[in-house]
């Protein structure tokens, strides 16, 4: 998680990519819970690979440590301080790669309920996909076994996308390759990448198989993370998760769920939902909202939203709907 993620400027000028709540929750707490309860066994260590320590500082490492112990594990904290690729971010962990380990990029939430192959010595998580030539996909062989890795392909290989998570028997062996991929200088596009790494795994017998996500659920961009959002709050609210906090004040105002509606706000001659995601201690008069996503103490006045990402401490009062307000913008 040490990217800066410039595409989803202007939000992540302020707060770390991984740390934009979804539904309530930051990313990345979505993502490490939902992994644990896939694994269904008792976690260790999570270790993160954070960027520079100007931007990744003390409030970060404290929730990411809180996260960690909230799964009976101890937090590990690394640095990536250069974005030379994917190999090198989880090298830069190496002292914690021993044993059974997932590895995951933390700008991606799923949706999953299988059991690991005991027969395999890795799974790399896939999702069926309508346009694979946007994506890396894997090839398999008769056994469904993982035999390629093969980047954006223009002839068809094959429909199962790679998602950016992958379970390790023991992460030393990946481990061994990255530090040949590092001493050998072998790099792609200028990085040194895991899936050189997962090549010469394959290449030495070890077998790897395939986990299907039901649901695979990107960040990237404005766009995609209102999406997700919306799919998000869907889904908590089939498994009825409490979304409305108790202390919420109603006056002449209607929400339509599924929403998430946090500490403290206040919902003042409005109409909010479905798909809104509204962050704690924010003020809501005499708008309509839906499909978008609100962080905490934002005060919306005369709007009509739709398809809107507004950051923490936003004031706006206005008639544009599609919107994309970054932390502390004022448009009155």
């Amino acid at each position: 998680m040490a990217g800066r993620g410039s595409r989803l400027r202007p939000h992540t000028l302020t707060i770390p990519k991984p740390l934009i709540p979804i539904a309530g929750k930051p990313i990345v707490h979505r993502l490490v819970e939902d992994i644990a309860k896939i694994l269904d066994e008792p976690i260790d260590e999570v270790a993160f690979i954070l960027g520079d320590p100007a931007f990744f500082g003390d409030d970060l490492v404290k929730s990411l440590e809180e996260l960690a112990e909230s799964l009976g594990a101890k937090a590990s904290i690394y640095r990536q301080l250069e974005p030379l690729g994917t190999g090198h971010a989880i090298m830069c962990a190496k002292d914690s790669l021993s044993g059974p380990a997932v590895i995951a990029y933390a700008d991606t939430l799923i949706r999953a309920d299988f059991d690991l192959d005991p027969e395999a010595d890795a799974v790399i998580w896939v999702k069926q996909v309508d346009q694979p030539e946007a994506y890396g996909v894997v090839k398999l062989n008769d056994a469904n076994e993982i035999v390629e890795l093969v980047e954006k392909p223009q002839d068809f290989v094959s429909d199962l996308a790679v998602i950016g998570i992958y379970y390790f028997k023991e992460v030393g062996v990946l481990k061994e390759e990255l530090q040949n991929v590092l001493d050998n200088n072998i790099q792609n596009g200028g990085e040194y990448q895991i899936n050189d790494g997962i090549k010469a795994m394959m290449a030495k017998g070890k077998v790897f198989k395939t986990g299907n996500v039901d649901e695979w659920m990107d960040c990237g961009n404005k766009n995609v993370t209102v999406e997700t959002n919306s799919r998000m709050l869907g889904f908590l609210q089939k498994e009825d998760t409490t979304l409305v906090a108790v202390n919420v004040r109603i006056d002449n105002s209607t929400i339509i769920p599924p929403c998430y509606i946090g500490d403290d706000v206040y919902l003042i001659n409005s109409t909010v939902g479905p798909n809104v995601s509204l962050g704690k201690g924010s003020h809501v008069t005499g708008s309509v909202i839906k499909n978008s996503l609100i962080q905490t103490h934002a005060h919306i006045s005369n709007a009509k939203l739709d398809n809107a990402m507004i950051g923490n401490h936003v004031r706006f009062d206005g008639d544009f709907t599609s919107i994309s307000i970054g932390d502390y913008s004022v448009l009155e």
